[in-house]
Protein backbone atom coordinates (compact mmCIF):
# COMPACT_ATOMS: atom_id res chain seq x y z
CA UNK A 1 0.00 0.00 0.00
CA UNK A 2 2.84 2.05 0.60
CA UNK A 3 4.29 1.58 -2.68
CA UNK A 4 1.44 2.07 -4.56
CA UNK A 5 0.44 5.71 -2.55
CA UNK A 6 3.94 6.99 -3.77
CA UNK A 7 3.75 5.60 -6.79
CA UNK A 8 0.42 7.78 -7.16
CA UNK A 9 1.53 10.87 -5.69
CA UNK A 10 4.72 11.02 -7.55
CA UNK A 11 2.77 10.60 -10.66
CA UNK A 12 0.20 13.15 -9.82
CA UNK A 13 3.35 15.42 -9.03
CA UNK A 14 4.83 15.04 -12.16
CA UNK A 15 1.99 15.33 -14.56
CA UNK A 16 1.24 19.33 -12.46
CA UNK A 17 5.09 19.53 -13.13
CA UNK A 18 5.03 19.23 -16.80
CA UNK A 19 1.82 20.98 -17.08
CA UNK A 20 3.19 23.93 -15.44
CA UNK A 21 6.47 23.26 -17.51
CA UNK A 22 4.33 23.26 -20.66
CA UNK A 23 2.12 26.35 -19.85
CA UNK A 24 4.46 28.61 -18.24
CA UNK A 25 7.54 28.09 -21.01
CA UNK A 26 7.40 25.94 -23.63
CA UNK A 27 3.68 27.58 -25.22
CA UNK A 28 4.29 30.95 -23.39
CA UNK A 29 4.56 34.34 -24.99
CA UNK A 30 8.07 36.65 -24.09
CA UNK A 31 7.42 39.54 -26.40
CA UNK A 32 5.71 42.20 -25.22
CA UNK A 33 2.47 42.18 -27.93
CA UNK A 34 -0.48 41.85 -26.20
CA UNK A 35 -2.38 40.51 -29.58
CA UNK A 36 0.25 37.39 -29.82
CA UNK A 37 -1.34 36.48 -26.14
CA UNK A 38 -4.98 36.62 -27.18
CA UNK A 39 -4.31 33.62 -29.56
CA UNK A 40 -2.47 31.62 -26.75
CA UNK A 41 -6.37 30.31 -25.63
CA UNK A 42 -5.29 29.70 -21.86
CA UNK A 43 -2.76 27.10 -23.37
CA UNK A 44 0.26 29.12 -22.47
CA UNK A 45 1.58 31.86 -20.04
CA UNK A 46 1.75 35.70 -21.40
CA UNK A 47 5.09 36.80 -20.06
CA UNK A 48 4.03 39.99 -22.07
CA UNK A 49 2.30 41.55 -18.97
CA UNK A 50 5.51 41.56 -16.74
CA UNK A 51 7.78 42.54 -20.07
CA UNK A 52 5.59 45.37 -20.46
CA UNK A 53 4.42 46.29 -17.23
CA UNK A 54 7.42 45.42 -14.83
CA UNK A 55 8.80 48.80 -14.56
CA UNK A 56 5.27 49.97 -13.02
CA UNK A 57 5.18 46.96 -11.10
CA UNK A 58 8.95 47.54 -9.52
CA UNK A 59 8.99 51.19 -9.43
CA UNK A 60 4.92 52.55 -9.24
CA UNK A 61 4.52 56.03 -9.76
CA UNK A 62 8.30 56.89 -8.92
CA UNK A 63 9.35 59.15 -12.01
CA UNK A 64 10.03 57.47 -14.93
CA UNK A 65 12.85 59.00 -16.23
CA UNK A 66 14.38 58.57 -12.70
CA UNK A 67 13.86 54.68 -12.13
CA UNK A 68 17.90 53.46 -12.26
CA UNK A 69 17.97 55.08 -8.91
CA UNK A 70 15.48 52.59 -6.86
CA UNK A 71 16.85 50.13 -9.44
CA UNK A 72 20.73 51.01 -7.47
CA UNK A 73 19.07 51.17 -4.04
CA UNK A 74 17.31 48.01 -4.85
CA UNK A 75 20.23 45.95 -6.14
CA UNK A 76 22.29 47.23 -3.05
CA UNK A 77 19.72 45.34 -0.71
CA UNK A 78 19.56 42.84 -2.45
CA UNK A 79 23.19 42.46 -2.79
CA UNK A 80 23.78 42.87 0.89
CA UNK A 81 21.13 40.02 1.68
CA UNK A 82 23.53 38.01 -0.80
CA UNK A 83 26.33 38.52 1.65
CA UNK A 84 24.50 38.30 4.27
CA UNK A 85 23.33 34.56 3.39
CA UNK A 86 27.57 33.99 3.64
CA UNK A 87 28.69 33.11 7.50
CA UNK A 88 32.42 33.54 6.48
CA UNK A 89 31.48 37.74 5.66
CA UNK A 90 29.20 37.90 9.37
CA UNK A 91 31.19 40.60 11.89
CA UNK A 92 32.05 44.13 12.23
CA UNK A 93 32.04 44.37 8.54
CA UNK A 94 29.07 43.34 7.91
CA UNK A 95 27.38 45.89 10.07
CA UNK A 96 29.24 48.47 8.15
CA UNK A 97 28.02 47.18 4.98
CA UNK A 98 23.96 47.29 5.61
CA UNK A 99 24.76 50.45 7.31
CA UNK A 100 25.96 51.85 3.77
CA UNK A 101 23.30 50.08 2.08
CA UNK A 102 20.06 52.08 4.06
CA UNK A 103 22.05 55.34 3.85
CA UNK A 104 22.47 54.75 -0.24
CA UNK A 105 19.13 53.60 -0.95
CA UNK A 106 17.09 56.66 1.58
CA UNK A 107 19.33 58.81 -0.40
CA UNK A 108 19.05 57.83 -3.37
CA UNK A 109 15.25 57.55 -3.33
CA UNK A 110 14.67 60.50 -1.23
CA UNK A 111 17.43 62.89 -3.60
CA UNK A 112 17.94 66.23 -2.62
CA UNK A 113 21.17 65.86 -2.27
CA UNK A 114 24.69 65.50 -4.65
CA UNK A 115 22.82 67.13 -7.74
CA UNK A 116 19.71 64.60 -7.74
CA UNK A 117 16.26 66.09 -7.44
CA UNK A 118 13.93 65.69 -4.41
CA UNK A 119 11.60 62.83 -4.91
CA UNK A 120 8.46 63.13 -2.24
CA UNK A 121 8.01 60.07 -0.94
CA UNK A 122 4.28 59.78 -1.91
CA UNK A 123 5.59 58.94 -5.07
CA UNK A 124 7.23 55.83 -3.52
CA UNK A 125 5.65 52.58 -4.84
CA UNK A 126 6.42 49.20 -5.55
CA UNK A 127 9.41 46.94 -4.28
CA UNK A 128 11.52 50.13 -2.92
CA UNK A 129 8.18 51.32 -0.64
CA UNK A 130 7.74 47.65 0.22
CA UNK A 131 11.80 47.58 1.45
CA UNK A 132 11.30 51.40 2.77
CA UNK A 133 8.27 50.28 5.17
CA UNK A 134 10.21 46.48 6.18
CA UNK A 135 13.14 48.14 6.92
CA UNK A 136 12.34 50.75 8.98
CA UNK A 137 9.61 48.64 10.44
CA UNK A 138 12.21 45.90 11.66
CA UNK A 139 15.31 48.29 12.41
CA UNK A 140 12.96 50.90 14.74
CA UNK A 141 10.77 48.19 16.33
CA UNK A 142 13.27 45.87 17.34
CA UNK A 143 14.71 48.22 20.25
CA UNK A 144 11.55 49.66 21.17
CA UNK A 145 10.16 46.08 21.19
CA UNK A 146 13.09 44.51 23.42
CA UNK A 147 12.27 48.33 25.98
CA UNK A 148 8.58 46.79 26.01
CA UNK A 149 9.93 43.49 26.86
CA UNK A 150 11.94 44.63 29.75
CA UNK A 151 9.64 47.24 31.22
CA UNK A 152 6.65 44.74 31.51
CA UNK A 153 9.06 42.54 33.84
CA UNK A 154 10.12 45.64 35.71
CA UNK A 155 9.09 45.93 39.07
CA UNK A 156 7.76 49.64 39.05
CA UNK A 157 3.69 48.83 38.83
CA UNK A 158 2.89 52.29 36.74
CA UNK A 159 5.60 51.17 34.16
CA UNK A 160 4.58 47.15 33.84
CA UNK A 161 0.88 48.44 33.90
CA UNK A 162 1.77 51.10 30.81
CA UNK A 163 3.27 48.83 28.74
CA UNK A 164 1.20 45.80 29.27
CA UNK A 165 -2.03 48.10 28.07
CA UNK A 166 -0.01 49.51 25.52
CA UNK A 167 0.94 45.94 23.97
CA UNK A 168 -2.73 43.70 24.69
CA UNK A 169 -3.96 47.18 23.14
CA UNK A 170 -2.09 47.13 19.83
CA UNK A 171 -2.17 43.25 19.81
CA UNK A 172 -5.88 42.91 20.24
CA UNK A 173 -6.51 44.72 16.61
CA UNK A 174 -5.44 44.37 13.11
CA UNK A 175 -2.83 45.91 11.72
CA UNK A 176 -5.12 47.90 9.32
CA UNK A 177 -7.12 49.38 12.04
CA UNK A 178 -3.69 50.69 13.47
CA UNK A 179 -2.39 52.25 9.90
CA UNK A 180 -6.32 53.75 9.55
CA UNK A 181 -6.11 55.48 12.95
CA UNK A 182 -2.31 56.71 11.81
CA UNK A 183 -3.85 58.34 8.86
CA UNK A 184 -7.00 59.48 10.60
CA UNK A 185 -6.45 60.26 13.95
CA UNK A 186 -2.31 61.04 13.89
CA UNK A 187 -2.44 64.37 11.92
CA UNK A 188 -5.26 65.76 14.43
CA UNK A 189 -2.33 65.43 17.23
CA UNK A 190 0.43 67.46 15.53
CA UNK A 191 1.02 70.87 16.10
CA UNK A 192 -0.40 73.57 14.02
CA UNK A 193 1.38 73.64 10.17
CA UNK A 194 3.13 70.08 10.86
CA UNK A 195 2.35 68.22 8.13
CA UNK A 196 3.80 64.44 7.12
CA UNK A 197 3.34 62.00 4.14
CA UNK A 198 2.19 58.79 4.01
CA UNK A 199 4.82 57.60 4.28
CA UNK A 200 6.11 58.65 7.17
CA UNK A 201 2.34 57.59 8.78
CA UNK A 202 2.49 54.06 7.66
CA UNK A 203 6.07 53.47 9.09
CA UNK A 204 4.60 55.09 12.19
CA UNK A 205 2.11 52.77 12.63
CA UNK A 206 4.17 49.37 11.13
CA UNK A 207 6.78 50.10 14.02
CA UNK A 208 4.30 50.71 16.69
CA UNK A 209 2.55 47.75 15.99
CA UNK A 210 5.30 45.07 15.18
CA UNK A 211 7.70 46.70 18.33
CA UNK A 212 4.13 45.14 20.37
CA UNK A 213 4.51 41.89 18.78
CA UNK A 214 8.52 41.91 19.34
CA UNK A 215 8.04 42.52 22.95
CA UNK A 216 6.04 39.66 23.89
CA UNK A 217 8.58 37.58 21.65
CA UNK A 218 11.58 39.05 23.60
CA UNK A 219 9.29 38.68 27.18
CA UNK A 220 9.27 34.81 26.45
CA UNK A 221 12.85 34.39 25.94
CA UNK A 222 13.41 36.02 28.86
CA UNK A 223 10.99 34.21 30.86
CA UNK A 224 13.02 31.18 29.53
CA UNK A 225 16.57 32.02 30.82
CA UNK A 226 17.51 30.15 33.85
CA UNK A 227 17.26 31.72 37.51
CA UNK A 228 20.53 30.52 38.09
CA UNK A 229 21.86 33.28 35.43
CA UNK A 230 20.53 36.37 37.48
CA UNK A 231 22.17 34.42 40.48
CA UNK A 232 25.21 33.96 39.19
CA UNK A 233 25.34 37.58 38.15
CA UNK A 234 24.63 38.72 41.44
CA UNK A 235 27.16 36.33 42.89
CA UNK A 236 29.62 38.45 40.65
CA UNK A 237 27.76 41.78 41.85
CA UNK A 238 26.92 42.93 38.24
CA UNK A 239 23.91 45.24 38.62
CA UNK A 240 20.78 44.96 36.61
CA UNK A 241 21.83 46.54 33.78
CA UNK A 242 24.97 44.65 33.24
CA UNK A 243 22.93 41.51 34.40
CA UNK A 244 20.17 42.14 31.74
CA UNK A 245 22.50 43.28 28.77
CA UNK A 246 25.75 41.16 28.92
CA UNK A 247 24.29 37.92 30.18
CA UNK A 248 20.35 37.98 29.93
CA UNK A 249 19.14 39.27 27.40
CA UNK A 250 22.18 38.10 24.66
CA UNK A 251 20.55 34.43 25.71
CA UNK A 252 16.83 35.49 25.46
CA UNK A 253 17.63 36.62 22.08
CA UNK A 254 19.20 33.29 20.74
CA UNK A 255 15.99 31.36 21.86
CA UNK A 256 13.91 33.28 20.20
CA UNK A 257 15.47 33.87 16.83
CA UNK A 258 12.92 31.95 14.82
CA UNK A 259 9.91 33.71 15.88
CA UNK A 260 11.97 36.82 15.53
CA UNK A 261 12.50 35.93 11.86
CA UNK A 262 8.80 34.98 11.59
CA UNK A 263 7.88 38.41 12.80
CA UNK A 264 10.04 40.15 10.56
CA UNK A 265 8.98 38.10 7.38
CA UNK A 266 5.15 38.85 8.23
CA UNK A 267 6.34 42.55 8.53
CA UNK A 268 7.81 42.13 4.79
CA UNK A 269 4.40 40.67 3.69
CA UNK A 270 2.09 43.23 5.85
CA UNK A 271 3.38 46.03 3.73
CA UNK A 272 0.28 45.05 1.30
CA UNK A 273 -2.26 47.14 3.62
CA UNK A 274 -0.38 50.27 3.22
CA UNK A 275 -2.81 50.81 0.51
CA UNK A 276 -5.36 52.18 3.33
CA UNK A 277 -3.23 54.98 3.68
CA UNK A 278 -2.92 55.81 -0.54
CA UNK A 279 0.72 53.84 -1.29
CA UNK A 280 1.21 51.46 -3.61
CA UNK A 281 3.51 48.79 -2.29
CA UNK A 282 4.58 45.84 -4.36
CA UNK A 283 1.22 44.20 -4.44
CA UNK A 284 -0.56 46.75 -5.07
CA UNK A 285 1.68 48.23 -7.97
CA UNK A 286 0.74 44.85 -9.68
CA UNK A 287 -3.10 45.12 -9.00
CA UNK A 288 -3.09 48.47 -10.54
CA UNK A 289 -1.04 47.39 -13.78
CA UNK A 290 -3.72 44.56 -14.70
CA UNK A 291 -6.19 47.27 -14.74
CA UNK A 292 -5.18 47.93 -18.50
CA UNK A 293 -8.15 46.12 -20.28
CA UNK A 294 -5.14 44.53 -22.58
CA UNK A 295 -3.72 42.89 -20.15
CA UNK A 296 -6.64 42.31 -17.59
CA UNK A 297 -6.93 38.68 -18.62
CA UNK A 298 -3.69 37.79 -17.68
CA UNK A 299 -3.38 38.85 -14.04
CA UNK A 300 -2.12 35.26 -12.85
CA UNK A 301 1.06 35.70 -14.70
CA UNK A 302 1.75 39.54 -13.12
CA UNK A 303 0.58 37.36 -9.44
CA UNK A 304 3.10 35.28 -10.16
CA UNK A 305 6.14 37.51 -10.86
CA UNK A 306 5.36 39.41 -7.70
CA UNK A 307 4.84 36.53 -5.87
CA UNK A 308 8.40 35.14 -7.01
CA UNK A 309 9.39 38.17 -5.18
CA UNK A 310 8.33 38.05 -2.57
CA UNK A 311 9.66 34.09 -2.06
CA UNK A 312 12.59 35.37 -2.87
CA UNK A 313 12.97 37.90 -0.14
CA UNK A 314 10.73 35.81 2.53
CA UNK A 315 13.26 32.76 1.34
CA UNK A 316 16.61 34.48 2.19
CA UNK A 317 15.64 36.09 5.57
CA UNK A 318 14.18 32.31 6.59
CA UNK A 319 17.86 30.89 5.53
CA UNK A 320 19.92 33.42 6.87
CA UNK A 321 18.00 32.60 10.63
CA UNK A 322 19.03 28.95 10.08
CA UNK A 323 22.11 30.19 9.59
CA UNK A 324 22.60 32.25 12.84
CA UNK A 325 21.34 29.66 14.61
CA UNK A 326 23.65 26.82 13.76
CA UNK A 327 26.47 29.43 14.40
CA UNK A 328 25.11 30.49 17.63
CA UNK A 329 24.78 26.44 18.64
CA UNK A 330 28.25 25.87 17.32
CA UNK A 331 29.68 28.49 19.95
CA UNK A 332 27.36 26.85 22.60
CA UNK A 333 29.05 23.77 22.43
CA UNK A 334 32.34 24.75 22.18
Amino acid sequence: MNSAMTIAVAMVVARLAWSLLSWGILHAVWGTDASACATLNGQGACWSVVATKFRYILFGSYPFEEHWRPAIGVTAFIGATLVSSRSEFWGRGLFVLWAAVLVLFFGLMSGGTLGLDFISPDKWGGLPLTLALSIVGVLAALPLGIALALARRSPIRSLRTICIVYIETIRGVPLITVLFMSSIMLPLFLPAGMVISGLERAMIAIVLFTAAYIAEVVRGGLQLVPPGQFEAAASLGLGYWKTTFLIVLPQALRIVIPPLVNTFIEVFKDTTLVIIVGLFDLLNTTRTAILDIAWRPYYVEAYLFAGLIYFFFCFYMSHISLLVERRLAKSVRH
